[in-house]
């Protein structure tokens, strides 16, 4: 076995390796990069697990970041559980191979109850007051505290959120380099998310993000070199490349306006009740999963999302399996973006019926992905004061909501999950072991094929 590394530098493409990233740039060099074929969606959850397993969502039912559970009638994102995942996962491959294999999972989703010998993702805790405090998960439970104890708390409201920052990447990879002077595991997946959210926030031009290019390429530096006298081959890879987008699109507003959705009213507030509506949209990035409660309705909701700006297409089920989306976690119809635009959660038609966690950061109660989390409210006088004193009162048992983010979803600049316009735009995978490389696409589905031929040198024959 040769000791292997995965870099995930999440939209990472072409184009913005150039002037600003200088190591990136000669490192590849001496090596091999090739374009990674896409699949839909091209969202975190469901290329990781395409890359891990060498499955397509319709056989690994990771099928986006979120989905709706039929059996609870709620919609649910971010899950932890490795479970979820119905393939066997690259680790159980590798160690079918060579029993003394060992993987560490850094961050990588899904992270959670694997068979990997050693995993940390986010997991914070939430106390009965209503807090959120920074915390990880690990695998084995030890790591938790010598982690934290080395490394400071993990930050992680600089994870995700308006106050995003390269400090989350930083940490993960001094995480990691931590678990392989202590460990030494043969293959390391390291979860590198920086560039991911400052794309969303104003788009792929490399110039407006020279700054995060620049801090993303010190770490992969930093990390490469470290790996490389350890005698580890390096893959740098990134899951999808960022779209510039002008055009959000209410596909839940859609719905309602015909009659199809149904709602609890709380306090005032609207709350989408989704075991009781005809139909409704789960929204992620440039896709959205429709689930329709009744058959006779399907012809009339194709048709009438077909006919909204911003939708490219919707796909049926012979347009699912040729995608390779059919899954019985998918909607029973699919709605793929426009290159410029995307899909909001957005159900409300007042604002001020929006419900009280729509202004907050709540990735779990949201029923879809909402990427203005990442935004301040500019409309907010004094907002940085006011988030202090929040915080404050949140740290003195104070229930209270951080109400800071806006419903202004025209400042989402940058989106993912259908094709990009341009192969430049799109995924890539970096490699100086050229040889194990044919050709100058590789499929998403061969790309865990292409981390077990680095491991055992070519040969993967069980």
């Amino acid at each position: 076995m040769k000791k292997t590394v995965v870099l995930n530098v999440v939209g990472l493409t072409q184009n913005l390796i150039g002037e600003h990233t200088p190591y990136l740039s000669r490192w590849m060099e001496r090596g091999k990069q090739v374009a990674i074929a896409p699949i839909i969606p091209a969202v975190t959850c469901a290329v990781q697990s395409t890359y891990l397993t060498g499955q397509y969502p319709s056989e690994h039912g990771i099928v986006a970041n979120g989905w709706y559970f039929r059996d609870d009638c709620e919609i649910k994102f971010w899950r932890q559980s490795n479970k979820l995942v119905q393939s066997p996962k690259i680790w159980d491959q590798a160690r079918a191979i060579d029993p003394n294999f060992t993987c560490a999972n850094m961050f990588w989703w899904y992270n959670m109850y694997s068979t990997a010998d050693y995993e940390v993702t986010p997991r914070p805790m939430y106390p009965a007051d209503g807090r959120k405090l920074p915390d990880i998960n690990s695998k084995p439970a030890s790591l938790r505290p010598q982690l934290q104890e080395a490394l400071g708390q993990f930050p992680l409201f600089k994870f995700w959120g308006p106050v995003t920052s390269i400090e989350s990447s930083r940490w993960i990879a001094e995480s990691s380099k931590w678990v392989d002077a202590k460990h030494d595991p043969t293959l390391t997946l390291v979860y590198l998310p920086h560039l991911d959210y400052c794309c969303q926030k104003v788009g792929n031009d490399p110039d407006a993000i020279a700054t995060d290019l620049r801090e993303i390429d010190e770490v992969c530096g930093d990390l490469i070199d470290y790996y490389e006298k350890r005698g580890a081959q390096v893959i740098v890879l990134s899951e999808y490349g960022i779209q510039p987008v002008s055009k959000p699109v209410h596909l839940n507003r859609v719905l309602r306006q015909e009659g199809l959705m149904e709602f609890r009213e709380e306090l005032g507030r609207e709350l989408l009740d989704a075991g009781a509506s005809r139909v409704f949209a789960v929204a992620d990035h440039q896709l959205a999963h429709i689930y329709v409660n009744d058959p006779a309705d399907l012809p009339k909701v194709k048709a009438l999302l077909e006919a909204v700006d911003g939708v490219a297409k919707v796909l049926d089920e012979a347009g699912k399996r040729d995608y390779h989306l059919d899954h019985e976690r998918s909607g029973e119809l699919v709605a793929v973006a426009d290159p410029d635009a995307w899909f909001t959660y957005y159900y409300w038609l007042d604002d001020s019926r929006a419900p009280d966690f729509a202004r907050t950061v709540d990735i779990h109660r949201k029923p879809g992905y909402d990427p203005v989390e990442m935004f301040i409210d500019p409309s907010i006088a004094l907002a940085k004061p006011k988030i202090a004193a929040t915080l404050l009162k949140k740290k003195l048992g104070f229930r209270t909501l951080m109400e800071f983010t806006p419903l202004d979803a025209s400042l989402v600049k940058g989106s993912h999950g259908a094709f990009p316009s341009d192969p430049s735009e799109g995924a890539l995978l970096i490699s100086r072991q050229a040889e194990h490389l044919e050709s100058n696409t590789v499929k998403a589905v061969d790309v865990c094929d292409v981390i077990l031929k680095h491991l055992f040198e070519g040969d993967v024959s069980v």
